[in-house]
């Protein structure tokens, strides 16, 4: 056995550590397991750029009160680091979502912010990842921790860690904080006090229905279709799951306040449970997530489905294909569908301020900058992951601060079923978006359409967009070392073409570079550096290359546009146009790739 395994196991199994952690090494060292030893101790649990996630259990690689508690004081060490001598001002935020051991390690996380001189509200029950989002903003607080493991199998517990403009971290914060948790050696550098000392102190105060409210009728703004949904109300039937988690608390009383009546919430995946009996994980993006809420959607004939995943910041949407069946449209679909309706809605009252914007990541669709200039918007990329979305944000407050000209932010989102609408939240928002999709489906009943209909009428106007994405496997060190070639090789040998047509601009966002058809650099791409390669070809098409930061492989991204010919051009006819060009397109380049 490593000597590191063996030397942790065995200080794991005596004090300071509780009897319940005790006794789970002592049984796995009694049954001489030592690769589950070894998957427990070879190395420290990550804090990662978002915060933490890993299993639940016994272990230094594992989520426990321990490692919570190692996490927690390195932010609280940065916290104080940045802020030095008003230390004694600094707060933060804490609550949790509906997984095992979420409350315990909130709790956790709370007592170590008390016992370092940081006054910190905590949640007295659940709550959904972008109510936390809104709470630091309005508490003032430094930070903010959200205990979640997001759509992850039960099995896995973490959480999100957001700085004071409501946001997760992003440099130089992220970095930062990364730092001063790498530099604690010993648990016993790890502060915390008793929950009762701390109430008593005044230095933690519970939260709840209070912040609750002034969440809900912030919400209450966004609503642009009251009196459609007053007329059409009877008509429109939704069915909605919240798959075991926290949106149980907060997406079917939105609904209500807008004016939603018929809403059937899947009684099988009502309570909240962090074991997720019905499913494999709480996934409104995966079929079988959804399987229940399809069931009761066919049976009472809905108009729309609704998903939300444990801790309510990704949606998942059905709607009816025409034959009495339903179907989930993709992250890109849903954004488009939200996106279209929103600005419709506020073009209609005239409330599109001339710099209004919307904001998506890189590797999202580019229908939705289609769908946003055909209301006049201009639409801006940022990097993946919805931070940056709410960075971007920052910089349009820092800069307005400054009396220097800057943009309004009104809607935007990620592929990856991440959206948001209005700034008071910073983070996706999947209450916000339950609400304004289901507006979306009774602006469709009143023009006597459905959803899918509307997003065809999209297709027809715009061009039709496949999106696919692909995923390129390399495991252990020879497979990392394989993804580094891969990527070196893509930026000093990048093809002039792909599939017969031309790359007509190259971007290297890791050198913040823009090249030209013949590979002259034209400019900057205006991004943080990251390891991401996009090209844009003549017709239209982009494709995005990035390692992902958490599992073995590259992710390659392929936009495929497909438009009209002729004012006679169906979208049967976009359709095979597109599967036509996918074939050539991504063949030809994953066809490369494999030869790297």
């Amino acid at each position: 056995m490593d000597k590191r395994v063996e030397d942790l196991s065995k200080l794991w199994q005596q004090e300071p550590f509780d009897t319940e952690i005790i006794a789970e090494i002592k049984a796995l060292a009694d049954s001489d397991n030592e690769r589950e030893l070894t998957e427990r101790f070879y190395k420290d649990l990550d804090f990662g750029t978002g915060g933490l996630r890993g299993i639940m259990g016994a272990g230094t690689n594992r989520m426990n009160v321990y490692t919570v508690r190692k996490a927690t004081q390195g932010l609280s060490n940065y916290m104080i680091k940045v802020f030095g001598d008003e230390a004694k001002t600094l707060v933060a935020v804490v609550a949790y979502d509906a997984r095992r051991k979420s409350d315990l390690f909130a709790k956790e996380v709370a007592l170590n912010f008390a016992a370092n001189g940081i006054k910190v509200y905590l949640f007295d029950k659940m709550c959904p990842t972008p109510e936390l989002s809104f709470a630091v903003r309005h508490f003032n607080a430094i930070s903010g921790v959200n205990v979640t493991a997001s759509h992850n199998p039960p099995e896995y517990n973490g959480y999100k860690a957001y700085w004071c403009d409501g946001a997760q971290v992003t440099p130089p914060n992220d970095d930062g904080i990364i730092s001063e948790v790498n530099k604690i050696e010993s648990f016993d550098d790890c502060k915390t006090m008793t929950i009762e000392a701390a109430l008593k102190s005044g230095i933690l105060t519970m939260v709840g229905k209070d912040i609750d409210e002034i969440y809900f009728d912030r919400i209450d703004t966004l609503a642009l279709s009251s009196d459609l949904v007053k007329k059409y109300n009877d008509k429109v039937k939704i069915v909605y799951t919240p798959l075991h988690g926290a949106g149980y608390y907060c997406v079917p009383e939105m609904l209500k306040r807008f004016g939603f009546k018929n809403v059937l919430v899947v009684p099988e995946q009502a309570e909240p449970d962090g074991d997720f009996p019905t499913i494999k994980a709480p996934n409104p993006e995966v079929l079988d997530s959804m399987a229940l809420a399809i069931k009761l959607a066919e049976k009472e004939d809905a108009n729309i489905i609704l998903g939300t995943d444990a801790d309510s910041d990704r949606i998942g949407m059905g709607v009816p294909v025409g034959d009495g069946t339903f179907k989930l449209l993709t992250g890109n679909q849903i954004g488009v569908v939200l996106i279209d309706y929103y600005l419709k809605k506020l073009k209609d009252g005239g409330k599109i301020p001339p710099d209004g914007v919307v904001i998506k990541t890189i590797v999202t669709t580019e229908l939705q900058r289609k769908v946003a200039s055909s209301y006049g918007v201009e639409c801006l990329d940022v990097l993946t992951g919805f931070k940056w979305i709410g960075r971007k944000m920052l910089d349009f407050e820092e800069k307005r601060a400054k009396g220097e000209d800057s943009h309004t932010y009104l809607v935007g989102g990620e592929e990856s079923y991440g959206f948001l609408a209005g700034d008071f939240v910073r983070d996706k928002d999947a209450v916000i978006a339950a609400c304004l999709l289901s507006e979306a489906a009774v602006e469709c009943q009143s023009q006597g359409i459905t959803l899918l209909d509307r997003l065809d009428q999209i297709y027809l106007e715009n061009g039709y967009f496949l999106d696919e994405l692909k995923n390129v496997f390399h495991e252990g060190k020879e497979g990392a070392e394989k993804i580094v070639q891969i990527m070196a090789h893509l930026r000093t040998s990048s093809p002039k073409e792909f599939g017969g047509f031309k790359v007509v601009e190259r971007w290297d966002v890791k050198s913040n570079e823009k090249f030209n058809a013949s590979g002259v650099n034209t400019g900057k791409t205006g991004l943080p550096s990251s390891n991401v390669l996009v090209w844009f070809l003549e017709n239209g098409c982009k494709i995005t290359a990035r390692p992902s930061g958490t599992e073995p492989k590259i992710k390659f991204y392929f936009s495929i546009c497909a438009e009209k010919d002729s004012a006679d051009t169906t979208l049967a006819d976009l359709k095979i146009k597109a599967k036509g060009l996918s074939g050539n397109i991504v063949g030809n380049f994953m066809g490369m790739v494999g030869q790297i």
